[in-house]
């Protein structure tokens, strides 16, 4: 059929002007498409060689605690070893995701070979406000009753939690240790407190005690610029989703630019954060960092669980706390049983890591490999294992840098080993900025000076600076 040019016309005129449901008519139905994505999806663990399973567990206020728990496989009467950690227990027990434990558990906060080698039960929990836990979470929350009453604290919650774990795993054999580094080192001497009964044994590694006097935030005194960024990213939400940023490649230039750390904080937004303001209205040693320092709260009576101590002779960030424990509750350990201590040759948490060079330091051994095959899981085994033998592990067992070997001894820091003498060296300071074995001369200065200007402060490591964390 041939149509004229003027129809054609006409007709595409007809149907521009027609309505849109009847120029293009849809089908009666559209078909469906189901999301492809499971509702609850199940991993299958058929040829893993353990089992993972999450859990969330109540405290006796009702709030609940994300835990993860890696059972190997064929476990039987086997002890369990938890850490309570603010840094995402689901990260730190997925670090490499594999069918075999050890590549799930390597990394930070996680002495693996120990855990793997020993058949150990792992646990690591979110603590209150944190990742998938319920509650409010509050920076190294204190003790009820040193600076507020609360009905709750990080030893209740450990109680808690050992109390369910050691009646709903059967694989276990009722046995706790609990152990980590830094703020995962802080709970542990947490959990010393009014302990439960299953809890045999507690290793803090380079742990958080007093954060005024010497570990974390201000270092007697002197407030840790770097250690902005972890208090912004670790409360701005649960998740450490929010970053920190900064506008120079150099932070030295950073923080010159700034003025001030306070002026940091305004610039960053800060004032919404509770700990920052925490920090800002107690720069000196008042009651807020003595209350709750755990060396004076540990001190207060005898220790009913064993700890060992681990301290890291350049620990950068809590150089402070382990030998301030020590120290405290070492006097009230009469028969020489509870309180052990570890002086290794490493910077913060490398125990747990390859330690065989510091620096430009060459040991030639791992003295961390040492310290967890010959120190750490015999001490844990001890305690844990119903079959393990007596352990040997020294009261104090330290690193001796320049010989390069490990001493045991009595006690530190007078013990030394058997049919040794110390000597102590006398140090002096002497002009010029320089140290000295021989005393000052009666001529020589009795002082010497310098200018310190806070607006040109002396940076401690090499710049450019980077920020840590």
């Amino acid at each position: 059929m041939n149509l004229s040019r003027a129809t054609i016309l006409l007709l595409s005129m007809i149907l521009l002007t027609l309505p849109a449901s009847v120029a293009q008519t849809p089908p009666a139905q559209y078909p469906t498409y189901p999301s492809e994505t499971p509702t609850k999806f199940t991993p299958v663990q058929s040829t893993w060689d353990y089992t993972r399973s999450e859990v969330m567990i109540p405290m006796r206020d009702g709030v609940k605690l994300h835990t993860v728990i890696l059972v190997p496989k064929g476990a039987k009467n086997a002890p369990i070893l938890l850490t309570r950690t603010p840094y995402d227990a689901s990260a730190l027990t997925n670090h490499i995701p594999s069918s075999h434990l050890g590549p799930s558990l390597y990394g930070y906060d996680n002495a693996t070979d120990v855990i793997v080698e020993g058949g150990y039960i792992r646990v690591v929990q979110d603590v209150r406000g944190r990742y998938g836990s319920e509650g409010d979470y509050v920076m190294n929350r204190p003790m009820n009753g040193t600076l507020i009453l609360t009905p709750v604290d990080q030893a209740t919650d450990t109680y808690d939690t050992i109390d369910w774990l050691v009646k709903n795993i059967p694989e276990s054999n009722g046995k706790v240790g609990i152990l980590g580094i830094s703020y995962d080192g802080f709970l542990p001497l947490m959990a010393l407190v009014n302990p439960h009964p299953a809890l045999k044994v507690s290793v803090p590694m380079n742990p958080m005690v007093d954060g005024w006097m010497g570990d974390d935030w201000f270092h007697n005194g002197a407030f840790r610029e770097q250690n902005m960024a972890y208090i912004y990213e670790q409360q701005a939400n649960r998740k450490n989703e929010e970053k920190w940023w900064r506008d120079h490649f150099d932070d030295y230039d950073f923080f010159i630019s700034a003025g001030s750390a306070g002026e940091v904080g305004r610039q960053h937004g800060m004032d919404q954060i509770g700990f920052w303001n925490k920090l800002i209205a107690h720069p000196t040693y008042d009651a807020f960092w003595r209350q709750q320092a755990m060396d004076k709260i540990l001190a207060a009576q005898p220790l009913k669980v064993p700890v060992m101590l681990v301290h890291s002779l350049w620990d950068q960030e809590d150089i402070y706390g382990a030998l301030a424990v020590y120290k405290a509750v070492k006097p009230k350990d009469t028969n020489n049983d509870k309180v052990f201590l570890v002086l290794g040759p490493w910077h913060h948490g490398q125990e747990i890591e390859d330690s065989s060079t510091l620096g430009a330091l060459k040991f030639g051994s791992d003295p961390g490999a040492y310290f967890r095959q010959n120190v750490l899981r015999p001490f844990l085994d001890h305690y844990l294992k119903d079959d393990a033998p007596k352990s040997d592990v020294a009261t104090v067992t330290a690193y001796e840098t320049g010989t390069n070997k490990w001493e045991r001894l009595s006690a530190w820091p007078a013990g030394c080993p058997s049919g040794c003498a110390i000597t102590p060296t006398p140090l002096y300071l002497s002009a010029g900025s320089k140290l000295s074995f021989a005393a000052p001369k009666s001529s020589e200065a009795a002082f010497d000076e310098y200018v310190s200007d806070p607006a040109k402060p002396v940076p401690y490591r090499s710049r450019p600076s980077q920020l840590m964390g």
